[in-house]
């Protein structure tokens, strides 16, 4: 099955086919080509029959579309890449698109029939279940088999459903969390954008610059969930004392 994450080429690095990386930046598979030809997108590697594009490709994709959003001709874009490359400066950029988006997530994946899914979570759980899982991203079913990308999060599921809580609602509870979660992302990513990007993007920084935004990217990435798992436990810890208080008053 096709995600649009990419394979690994065996020597630790993805690469992606023509449609996987289209969709990975977003953008239709024909402009791969008119990006060629205009000289934007260096040519894939190719395989026989298959051409691959390696994370450099969904990369330059990446700014691209960025720079086109900006208001950039395709013209003023060629420009603009041949500027930095003879500077070096695409390669500090591409590093640190690297930089910024590795590591945010490390989850071990579990996969399995949807018979052992019946049976890890009970009759309880029904189809309805599972494509509703699927829309939240905590399942990628494929035909008869089904992924959780993330094994934490699974046992944490079947945790709260063996304690007796309705698979629908433990669901409601996911997907509230998903909009704080998206939420609190927003905010620090604006945090950083203003305050260590600034407001002119990464286009005029200076390679001195750009190593200054990749070490800030470093020493921020635990920051952000380190504060977000203190606060949840303070959160936690205040409402259950609250709870406990108000179950105690009404047995005297």
């Amino acid at each position: 099955m096709s995600t649009g994450a990419g394979t690994d080429d065996g020597q630790g690095r993805r690469r992606w086919r023509r449609e996987e990386v289209a969709r990975a930046a977003g953008v239709k598979v024909r402009n791969l080509r008119y990006y060629q030809e205009r000289g934007l997108l260096p040519p894939p590697r190719r395989e026989g029959r298959i051409a691959w594009y390696s994370d450099d490709h969904l990369t330059r994709l990446r700014l691209i579309s960025d720079l086109l959003g900006r208001g950039y001709t395709v013209h003023g874009i060629g420009e603009l890449l041949d500027a930095w490359e003879q500077g070096g400066g695409i390669s500090q950029l591409l590093g640190l698109e690297r930089e910024m988006t590795r590591d945010w997530v490390s989850e071990e994946p579990v996969t399995m029939t949807r018979a052992e899914l019946r049976e890890l979570f009970g009759p309880g759980a029904t189809a309805a279940h599972t494509r509703r899982a699927a829309e939240l991203g905590y399942v990628r079913v494929d035909g008869d088999r089904v992924t959780y990308p993330s094994r934490r999060l699974l046992e944490a599921t079947v945790a709260l459903v063996r304690q007796g809580m309705p698979l629908g609602e433990i669901l409601d509870a996911g997907e509230f969390v998903q909009e704080q979660a998206a939420a609190l992302a927003d905010r620090f990513v604006g945090l950083f954008r203003r305050h260590v990007i600034g407001p002119e993007g990464l286009g005029p920084l200076s390679a001195t610059q750009l190593d200054h935004v990749r070490e800030a990217v470093a020493a921020l990435r635990p920051v952000a969930g380190e504060v977000v798992a203190s606060e949840f436990a303070r959160a936690m810890g205040r409402r259950v004392e609250a709870e406990v208080a108000e179950l105690l008053r009404t047995e005297q």
